[in-house]
């Protein structure tokens, strides 16, 4: 039940927006072992002159940082495998990988508000968290 946050510097096609998306919730599915239809992602296009990125990247229109906030639980190499997982994924679209920014915040299943208003500690999920 991951929610991710993709913030990019340039507007895409619809196509491409869609396929960026997909390459993102694929990542989690491969990695973090989601179900297919557990699908929480935005992407958010900002203008270039109101999302800063590095100064030495060589195509700082293709700088892409991805939030996602997820349960705590997931080992070190789902996580490792996460990232890896949406470089490549990513690459297809013209980003280069050392332009992807990747941070993933952990947070507590009672500090999560899911189903109705309940605490996700007290629902049955429907999948492992320690993958």
């Amino acid at each position: 039940m991951p929610s991710a946050l993709i913030e990019v510097r340039q507007q895409y096609s619809k196509e491409v927006e869609t396929g960026i998306m997909e390459a993102v919730h694929a990542a989690l599915r491969e990695s973090f072992k989601i179900m297919p239809h557990d699908r929480n992602i935005r992407l958010l296009v900002h203008e270039p002159h109101r999302f800063a990125c590095p100064p030495d990247r060589e195509k700082p229109e293709f700088y892409t940082h991805i939030s996602i906030d997820c349960f705590a639980g997931r080992s070190l190499d789902a996580k490792r495998s996460l990232y890896r997982a949406i470089v490549n994924n990513l690459e297809p679209f013209g980003i280069p990988n050392n332009h992807v920014k990747i941070m993933s915040r952990e947070i507590t299943a009672e500090n999560w508000g899911i189903r109705g208003g309940q605490a996700a500690c007290d629902v049955e999920l429907g999948f492992k968290v320690d993958v």
